[in-house]
């Protein structure tokens, strides 16, 4: 054997390796995506100072002063009225269901102390499930209030201005009310963790097949393609709930993240959630090639679930490109279910929005693993 250092033998390695490359399209797309995907997503949808948050205003005295403040709190910036009604409860009800952040409650009587010289309360309820995201928005409100009804106390009213401020706003941080983000992070942090350990354990359930030489065994058995796909996502999911009794365990006595809700309502949207990642997992292993490639559109997957989903960043921050593609992605839902569960105590009917998208996305994700299954080695 010639032990000689020899470029013209690195050459031939080197353009065996770059022939290699070129025909492992799907490889070199990932090398080219994930760059370019975290350079899009950091550069265009992350924002941590959200704007124009769903609020709704539940007026029961209307008037001149309500108009005023109801303006003044949408020309902000970080308000957007989604509704103005005349009954707190329904106001409050959107605020349980995620529909709004904010609740701005304008009490019986309100002109009327204003004109009195009296010093109205003006109450601001806030989801503070997600202090970041209600922080700037809560911040804002006293020069909101100092401005709100400038134009309105004029002549006699002018005085009013001068003195004090016309009314005191009061903010109630709801779900949340110390603003601790583990409350926050921790019950998310179910979400990542499965979407990651589910979708990897499936996406390599073929492509270990093929490597290992035991596909041609498989495809000979008289099975279909759908008691294939069942026989191996099944086992993971009781690997999934282990998972998940371990982290709400930590949750409660590590971190003390309140569970207000049901947890066996929370089981039952765990199984959909796990079957839909773990059937994105059976997709990928019916589009690569080999156990790398798998990793590699795992990876893929999970940069936007943990970036776009609202675990890491707001959601209301995004653009609303970005806000779409998080619409799509199972996790963004399940954290809306399992942060409503936990620490709002939501129930089936709040929970409904984001319990069908995530069975639809199952269903959706087992129909093409169906379509992409060969039944040939090459």
């Amino acid at each position: 054997m010639n032990r000689r250092f020899s470029a013209a033998r690195i050459a031939a390695i080197l353009a065996k390796e770059l022939v290699q490359m070129r025909r492992d399209r799907l490889t070199f797309a990932m090398i080219v995506g994930i760059p370019i995907l975290q350079l899009l997503l950091f550069g265009f949808a992350i924002n941590n100072d959200p704007k124009h948050l769903p609020a709704a205003v539940a007026i029961s005295d209307p008037g001149v002063f309500s108009d005023s403040i109801v303006a003044a709190l949408a020309n902000s910036g970080y308000y957007e009225i989604k509704l103005a009604t005349n009954s707190p409860a329904a106001a409050r009800r959107m605020l349980a269901e995620g529909q709004v952040s904010f609740v701005i409650d304008i009490p019986a009587n309100f002109s009327r102390d204003i004109v009195r010289g009296a010093q109205p309360s003006l109450l601001i309820e806030a989801d503070a499930t997600d202090p970041a995201s209600a922080s700037n928005a809560v911040g804002a409100i006293g020069r909101i209030a100092a401005d709100a009804l400038r134009d309105d106390l004029k002549g006699p009213l002018a005085r009013r201005i001068q003195t004090a401020p016309p009314f005191l706003t009061i903010v109630h941080p709801l779900y949340n009310p110390e603003g601790l983000t583990q409350f926050n992070i921790v019950p998310g942090l179910l979400g990542v963790i499965l979407t990651m350990t589910m979708v990897l354990m499936t996406s390599m359930a073929l492509t270990r097949e093929r490597e290992r030489g035991t596909y041609e065994n498989l495809l000979a058995m008289p099975t279909h393609p759908a008691e294939i796909m069942i026989g191996k996502i099944s086992p993971n999911i009781l690997v999934g709930m282990l998972q998940s009794v371990l982290v709400l365990l930590a949750a409660r006595l590590i971190f003390g993240v309140p569970m207000i809700g049901s947890l066996s309502l929370l089981g039952g949207v765990l199984v959909v959630f796990i079957a839909a990642n773990l059937a994105v997992g059976y997709t990928f292993s019916t589009i690569a090639q080999s156990q790398l490639q798998a990793m590699q559109m795992m990876v893929f997957f999970l940069l936007p679930s943990i970036l776009l989903s609202g675990f890491a960043f707001p959601f209301r921050g995004m653009p609303v490109w970005a806000q779409w593609i998080g619409e799509a992605l199972p996790v963004t839902h399940f954290l809306r279910v399992v942060r409503g569960i936990l620490l709002k105590g939501n129930g089936p009917a709040e929970i409904w929005p984001d319990v069908w998208p995530l069975i639809l996305f199952l269903f959706a994700a087992m129909a093409i693993a169906l379509l992409r299954f060969r039944r040939t080695l090459d």
